[in-house]
Formats: structure tokens, C-alpha cells, sequence
């Protein structure tokens, strides 16, 4: 009988893509996908590193997989298996722990399931983390997620994901391009490109350093591929968001008006302690841009608090200047140390009780934005793709800008794109509709 195995992924969507890639590889070669909640063989989580407490939810994890199945073999891959191989392999039940090369080559490191003794470690030197593995999403999700860069030469003092996933490399764009006519055959109506700084798109592209192209070029090629209604930009760093490729989303067929810029703080001096590499005026200055060309546009914004430095000073010039700039909602990251970053011996230590007072009020105000933005877009006709989850007797699903929508269940929706009026704000902040118009049918997802 065919082997099976289930995928636990933690973190971004990034991962989300290699998940997906190392499911199909597995798949080819004889074994059985089903979820994690089910009876398997093997469970194999991916890993993250950003995540607060992420050896708790990683424990947590693996405790639910025992609970299925006690002589399941239990494999950990991903950024948080590169970074504490030796932490991952204690936990009881760990049978195998894979590093950052070693993920995507995966059944070369299982033999016949048996349990180990002790947790079997696989993880090379990050620098040898220099080749480039190709991976995209898809499932019964009414959107893929592409990968398109991976790993990252800035040296941001906070963050460790250069030390997890390695030197900033890039796909071909020949691959880019197979790749996502190969998602539009599925059926599938949005693709949103990932990385881990997908502006710096074309570094390493043919094993090199130098760029072969440029993201601007990855954008204009994606925009001829036939059958994708919908591309969406995820995270891309403020520096490498040039104007040239705002105005080309601004008028094109398939991007969509959607953009997360990073900012992480609006104090040039915490910028400058993060060894950013830009300052608040770039950033306002890119942001201004979008809504010039796209005022129907939504822009997310990550920001952390508590940074070492960070003084109640510092915090109000952020929290300041993101209530004044014209942005739609915040992702809150407090700030937690990392093992072997620089910011986790600087001094200026903020309490964490602070800390946490400081995301609280960020938080609020980006609720306040989110429903600001919403208000914003009432009355007028906007694209929804619905997704494929009953919630409560509604269908949800995201207009072009971002705007989440509901509608009573009807699963002949799932998977359309419908033109619709923005009528009102309900109790739970999403957005009602009615009806305009049909643009296109659904398509089965394969």
C-alpha cells in the first residue's frame, strides 16, 4: 500500500509555495497526500523563524500528530529547522530534521519510516544555500502562490532569514513564466508572486550575482502570459518599488491594485539602528505615488515595536506618521530577539510590557484604517474573486484592492469573478454587495 504523508506549513506564503512543490515531488514518487488532521505515516512541518514562540507551536504541532498516529515518522523542515537543527531534533518524537537545500531532496533522506531513536540532522553551511529550486502553491485554493526569489543580502539587525534561507537568488524567467501558464491550466484565476525580496528579482538568476533582469521586466513578461485574470505583488521592499513599475500596474491587464510596503518604522534613527535601506521620506514618497495613480488602491504596511532604542519618543513619530500617511491596514510585529542578530545585543532594551502597550495601539489604529479604507470604497463597482470556504453560511472573497467582501453561501460562486457594487459595512467590518455583472465562469480546479 501507498505510504502516506501530511504537511503542517507555519509562516508565509513563501513556504506555503515550497509546501505545495515538496508535496507534488513526494506524490510522484508513489506516496499519499492527506491532511493533517487525518491517519498518516509521515508528518513533515515547515518551519518559520519569524513567528513568536515558534518551538512552542512547533511542539504543539507535533503532540497533534502523535496523538493520530504514535509510530508516525515526524520530519522538520524549513527557516527554524536551519536555524536550531540541534533545538528541533530534542523534541520528542522528531525523527528528521532537513536544512535549507535539504528540504526539496526530502525522500533521499527517508528510508522505510521506521522511528529513530534520535533526531536524524541534515543542514548545511547557509552559504552553501546558493542554487535556486523553483516551487509554486496550488490546491483547492482559488489562488496560487508563486515563487519567484529566495534568500536575501541585506543585513537588517533584527532579522534572520538571511542566515535561514542564504544569498539573494532568483528563477529564470523562462521558469516564471512556464510556471504560471502552468497555474492558469488549473483553473486558477489569481496568482500573488512571493520571495523573500521579490524586488530584488534577476540577482542570481543563472548562478551569478549580477542581474539578468530586473523585477520591473518579471512584471511587464507576466503581464503577456494568457489565461491569468489576476497578479497580485506581495511584500516588496519600499527601495526596490520603483515608479516605473507603479505606473505600469497602474494600467495594466492582469496586476492588480494592491501593493505591501514594509516600513517597519517611522523614525529615521530606529530605520537607521535596523540598517533599513531607506528613509521615512522614500517611504512617503512611494506611498504618495501609488494613491497619485491608483487612489482606489490598497496598501498594507509592516511595522515593529519595541525595537532596541526605541524610545516612547520614537514610537510616537511612528504611530504619527503612518495616522497621517493614506495606507488601508498594518501587520504589528513586536519586536522579540533573535539569536544571533545584532539588535539582540544592542543596548536599549525595551520592556515588554511596553512593548506590548506600543502594538496595542497600533493595532487599533489599523483597524481604524482598514475601516477608513472600506468607507472609502462604498458605492463603488469593484471585482470579486470568491473563495471556496463555507464560513457561517457566507461565501467571503477579495476585490481587486483587497477589500473583503461576503455574500450568502452559494457554491456556484466559488472560484468566479463577478462585478459588484460596495453597498455596506456589516457588523464584522466586511463589506456587503450586490450584483452587476458575470465576468467569468468558474473553472474546475484540478
Amino acid at each position: 500500500m501507498k505510504k502516506k504523508v501530511a504537511f503542517y506549513t507555519l509562516g508565509c506564503k513563501l513556504n506555503f509555495s515550497e509546501t505545495s512543490t515538496i508535496a507534488r515531488d513526494m506524490q510522484n514518487e508513489g506516496y499519499d497526500r492527506v491532511d493533517y488532521t487525518e491517519y498518516a505515516d509521515m508528518y513533515v512541518i515547515n518551519t518559520c523563524s519569524v513567528t513568536e514562540n515558534a518551538d512552542k507551536r512547533f511542539k504543539t504541532i507535533v503532540k497533534q500528530a502523535q496523538k493520530i498516529n504514535p509510530d508516525a515518522f515526524v520530519a522538520a523542515i524549513g527557516c527554524y529547522a536551519q536555524l536550531k537543527p540541534e533545538a528541533l531534533a530534542a523534541v520528542d518524537g522528531v525523527d528528521l530534521v532537513l536544512g535549507a537545500t535539504e528540504k526539496f531532496k526530502i525522500t533521499d533522506y527517508i528510508n522505510d519510516l521506521s522511528k529513530n531513536d534520535f533526531g536524524e540532522i541534515h543542514s548545511c553551511e547557509i552559504e552553501e544555500a546558493d542554487f535556486y529550486v523553483g516551487s509554486y502553491a496550488i490546491g483547492d485554493r482559488t489562488r496560487a502562490f508563486l515563487k519567484v526569489q529566495d534568500g536575501c543580502d541585506y543585513k537588517c539587525t533584527y532579522c534572520t532569514i538571511p542566515l535561514a534561507r542564504g544569498i539573494s537568488r532568483s528563477d529564470t524567467l523562462q521558469n516564471v513564466l512556464k510556471n504560471a501558464a502552468e497555474i492558469s491550466a488549473q483553473g486558477i484565476k489569481e496568482i500573488v508572486l512571493t520571495g523573500v525580496n521579490i524586488g530584488d528579482y534577476g540577482k542570481g538568476e543563472f548562478g551569478n550575482k549580477k542581474h539578468e533582469h530586473t523585477f520591473f521586466e518579471l512584471v511587464k513578461a507576466l503581464d503577456e502570459v494568457a489565461g491569468i485574470h489576476r497578479l497580485r505583488i506581495s511584500s516588496i521592499e519600499p527601495n526596490l518599488l520603483k515608479n516605473e513599475t507603479i505606473d505600469f500596474v497602474a494600467q495594466s491587464n492582469s496586476f492588480v491594485p494592491h501593493f505591501h510596503v514594509p516600513l517597519q518604522s517611522g523614525s529615521d534613527a530606529i530605520l537607521k539602528l535596523m540598517k533599513r535601506r531607506y528613509l521615512s521620506n522614500l517611504y512617503k514618497d512611494r506611498i504618495s505615488h501609488i494613491k497619485q495613480v491608483m487612489p482606489h488602491a490598497c496598501i498594507g504596511v509592516d511595522v515593529i515595536v519595541g525595537f532596541p532604542g526605541e524610545t516612547d519618543e520614537h514610537f510616537l513619530k511612528t504611530y504619527h506618521f503612518l495616522n497621517d500617511l493614506d495606507v488601508s491596514y498594518l501587520h504589528v510585529f513586536t519586536y522579540s530577539e533573535r539569536d544571533n542578530t545584532t539588535a539582540a545585543v544592542m543596548d536599549g532594551v525595551v520592556p515588554k510590557n511596553v512593548r506590548s502597550k506600543r502594538s496595542k495601539m497600533l493595532r487599533g489604529l489599523s483597524a481604524k484604517k482598514r475601516r477608513a479604507f472600506y468607507e472609502s470604497q462604498i458605492g463603488t463597482e469593484r471585482t470579486v474573486l470568491f473563495e471556496g470556504e463555507n464560513k457561517e453560511g457566507y461565501i467571503h472573497g477579495f476585490t481587486e484592492n483587497y477589500v473583503k467582501v461576503k455574500y450568502p453561501w452559494n457554491p456556484s460562486l466559488v472560484n468566479t469573478l463577478h462585478k459588484v457594487a460596495l453597498t455596506e459595512i456589516d457588523e464584522d467590518g466586511l463589506v456587503r454587495i450586490n450584483f452587476v455583472e458575470v465576468l467569468h465562469k468558474a473553472s474546475p480546479l484540478r
